[in-house]
């Protein structure tokens, strides 16, 4: 009597690998991020990731700087919408800190947020819910298309210029408190009278304001009108 031995098992009764897709190539980007930071978020290692290779990858995602558009919008997806209570302004500039609570968040990304372009959903309803409540406010429609991105552009600036390893460090803010501080009033008469006031805020109070102030500008700033394009008349026609 011979001893059985268990039949070889075929390559292909291994459980097949998900098919890859944008949705999947983006949640793996998002969980790279979160355990080992945006720098690693590479066509690279998504693929090891997805155990396939990285021109795969390509047929979902053009490049890198696609990729971390996708991925901030993705997380763009904890931003909620407007709060219920409160005029506004106030929900206006709660909804920019949830915003810019999510840069804070993930500071690799803070910084590549000031040149990402996302484009999905999460941007969009993002972008909805601004417009909607500067209209609650009366904010004429031209002037509120334009502060979209002015709002925008400063939580993101804010977000950046405090994070990732590039942000000044303690001992860059005591050296220009210490400039501040010691300025000459012969000299530089408005920085000695104003030094308490340059420094002085909590960053939160710090940043509530700059918003407050942005709105109350977009608010009474209005957008100049477009002129139209003047045309040297080709040689030979009738002035």
């Amino acid at each position: 009597m011979t001893a059985s031995h268990p039949a070889p098992r075929s390559r292909r009764e291994r459980p097949a690998k998900p098919a890859l897709s944008r949705e999947g190539i983006v949640a793996a980007a998002v969980a790279v991020l979160r355990a080992e930071g945006l720098r690693k978020v590479t066509m690279r290692r998504l693929a090891q990731e997805l155990d396939t290779g990285p021109a795969s990858l390509y047929v979902y995602v053009r490049n890198t700087d696609e990729l971390h558009a996708a991925v901030l919008d993705e997380l763009l997806g904890t931003v909620g919408p407007a709060p219920a209570g409160g005029t506004w302004r106030e929900r206006l500039e709660q909804v920019l800190g949830m915003y810019t609570e999510v840069l804070f968040d993930h500071p690799d990304l803070a910084r590549a947020a000031l040149t990402a372009r996302p484009s999905g959903p999460h941007y969009l309803n993002l972008v909805e819910t601004l417009l909607a409540l500067l209209d609650e406010g009366g904010v004429p429609p031209a002037q509120a298309a334009w502060g979209v991105d002015l709002l925008l552009q400063h939580a993101t600036a804010t977000a950046a210029e405090h994070s990732g390893p590039d942000a000044a460090g303690q001992d860059e803010w005591d050296a220009l408190r210490r400039a501040l501080r010691g300025a000459d009033a012969g000299t530089h008469p408005h920085i000695a009278a104003l030094a308490g006031p340059l420094l002085s805020g909590a960053p939160a109070a710090r940043l509530s304001w700059a918003f407050q102030a942005l709105i109350s500008g977009i608010e009474r700033t209005a957008v100049p009108e477009e002129r139209p394009r003047t045309t040297r008349p080709h040689e030979g026609d009738t002035p």
